[in-house]
């Protein structure tokens, strides 16, 4: 399960989607969830399915990588499909025992939402795996300097969320080695119910936060080393500039979104 959890991962490579200005993937991201968000029929999912696999093709990052990303989340996705099903009230699908409470409506609730969960997730995730984490940091940066004018400290936070993502993947790796050492110490993790697996978890939880603090320190050891001292006064290593291609991306992510918003309202 832990090496299906790909949040984090850069996948270096020389395609479009790669080339395109980290701030224009951050606003693509999120018109694109605002038009996802706005879908509401067969017509409007089926554009955000074509447009994510274009731009899966397009950055030739591997399908694999994003459903595998999907595997830590299925559960959630189950369950949510489940309690739309019988919480959502219409037609029910037949006057027998259970199907009594499951609804016509709800099904199609439960479609969409799973839809949703999975559109969501390998479109975030495409942006994670284009992208590095140095480049995202300077993206937010950019985006959020506005900000900067009502006291608020942008660098240290874009800085902040860079570290998180960073690090997601070295302590998956950690938490890895440290199951593999209690299961060679006899450590059982696969067997009895629900609470004796989480009670099982207990002897990872304190070695990993040990861990965790522990590369904190050293982090920040290095970052006093460098004489780091916050964003005031840093210059970038690398300027950002929109080029034709982002202005021409981020102007179709508009118009795919202003199109879903005006599909809804007409019930298409």
């Amino acid at each position: 399960m832990l090496k299906d959890i790909t949040l984090g991962q850069f996948f270096p490579a020389d395609t479009p989607v790669h080339r395109l200005d980290p701030r224009t993937k951050l606003l693509c991201v999120i018109l694109y969830i605002v038009a996802l968000f706005s879908a509401k029929s067969v017509l409007t999912y089926g554009i955000m399915i074509a447009v994510l696999t274009v731009s899966v093709l397009v950055s030739k990052v591997p399908f694999k990588s994003l459903t595998k990303g999907l595997k830590p989340v299925y559960f959630v996705v189950a369950f949510t499909a489940i309690m739309n099903m019988f919480f959502t009230a219409g037609t029910p699908v037949a006057d027998v025992w259970l199907l009594r409470s499951i609804t016509w409506e709800g099904i199609i609730a439960a479609v969409q939402m799973v839809l949703r969960i999975i559109l969501l997730i390998m479109g975030t995730f495409l942006m994670t795996y284009t992208t590095s984490p140095i480049a995202l940091t300077d993206a937010m940066e950019n985006l959020l300097g506005p900000l900067k004018k009502l006291k608020l400290p942008v660098h240290e936070l874009a800085m902040m969320m860079s570290i998180a993502l960073r690090f997601i993947p070295t302590l998956i790796e950690e938490t890895d080695k440290i199951m593999s050492a209690q299961k060679a110490r006899g450590a059982d993790f696969e067997t009895g119910n629900i609470f004796q697996r989480a009670k099982a978890l207990v002897p990872i939880l304190v070695p990993l936060f040990i861990s965790a603090f522990r590369r904190a320190d050293e982090l920040a050891t290095a970052m006093e080393c460098r004489c780091y001292h916050g964003g005031e006064g840093r210059t970038a290593l690398r300027v950002l500039r929109y080029r034709a291609a982002d202005y021409a991306v981020l102007a179709g992510f508009v118009v795919l979104t202003a199109g879903i918003i005006v599909l809804k309202k007409f019930g298409l």
